[in-house]
């Protein structure tokens, strides 16, 4: 406990339950982070703003369109205006419109990258300066093995997230200088919210995923993923930047 203290975190996408916006915030507050949980599920992000709190945390609450770059200018004010700083942002909104590139519309690959990626880029480049305020500060982009390895019906998604991988690089080093970290996870498969509506199973007990697919042969938690983002968004990661990390069960070694 208390791996956060002190620090003040901004998680986008923290509606969901279970999700991995959410079970991160979770689990910043529960090592002491103050917390600002935003979504464009405005009730979502509240009830997880007040889920902390009721453990005895702080947290609030934005509704939030990651698209809209006088919305981030806003998050980010309101932010340092509450708490004083900001030092991790947890780029974590995002979604999944899986399909065959010949089905695919010009839209429907336009809001993959305007959701998936432009909203990263206008994440960092605002979070960055109220970051070099405080001394410095830590960003988590989170990407996914379809940014790391070509996957059918993932066209879109996957090219945002493999512009999340490689724009978390170049951010790690222009942010080096004002000692801002930026480093990208990669899921593979999680059981989160997005699972259970994607293959319409109730739990993770009926999601077969073999060793011929995932070595580990299960399907990962949600806790799997902010268990990483915590090790990031920590002093114990001080020495980490732009660098990538899969947490897939195995998924892409083979």
């Amino acid at each position: 406990m208390g791996r956060m203290d002190g620090k003040v975190a901004l998680v986008t996408g923290a509606a969901s339950n279970p999700g991995l916006g959410r079970t991160t915030a979770l689990t910043l507050a529960r090592e002491g982070a103050k917390l600002v949980v935003t979504d464009v599920d405005e009730a979502g992000s509240e009830d997880c703003a007040q889920t902390i709190r009721d453990a005895g945390g702080e947290a609030i609450s934005m509704k939030q369109d990651v698209t809209s770059e006088d919305v981030w200018k806003g998050v980010i004010a309101k932010t340092v205006e509450t708490y004083g700083k900001l030092d991790v942002l947890v780029n974590n909104a995002g979604i999944a419109v899986l399909m065959p590139i010949d089905e695919m519309t010009l839209a429907d690959w336009n809001k993959q990258i305007d959701v998936n990626l432009t909203s990263v880029f206008l994440g960092c480049k605002y979070a960055m300066p109220a970051m070099k305020d405080a001394g410095g500060g830590s960003i988590i982009n989170l990407s996914s093995v379809a940014g790391l390895v070509g996957m059918a019906t993932c066209i879109a998604y996957g090219a945002a997230k493999g512009g999340v991988r490689i724009m978390s690089k170049s951010i790690a080093v222009e942010g080096a200088k004002d000692n801002i970290r930026c480093n990208s996870v990669h899921p593979g498969v999680i059981w989160t919210n997005m699972q259970a509506e994607a293959t319409g199973q109730a739990d993770p007990s009926g999601v077969a995923v073999g060793p011929e697919r995932v070595p580990m042969g299960k399907v990962g938690e949600a806790a799997d993923i902010a268990n990483c983002v915590l090790y990031l968004s920590s002093d114990e990661s001080k020495y980490v930047t732009g660098a990538e990390f899969t947490v897939d069960g195995g998924m892409t070694t083979q």
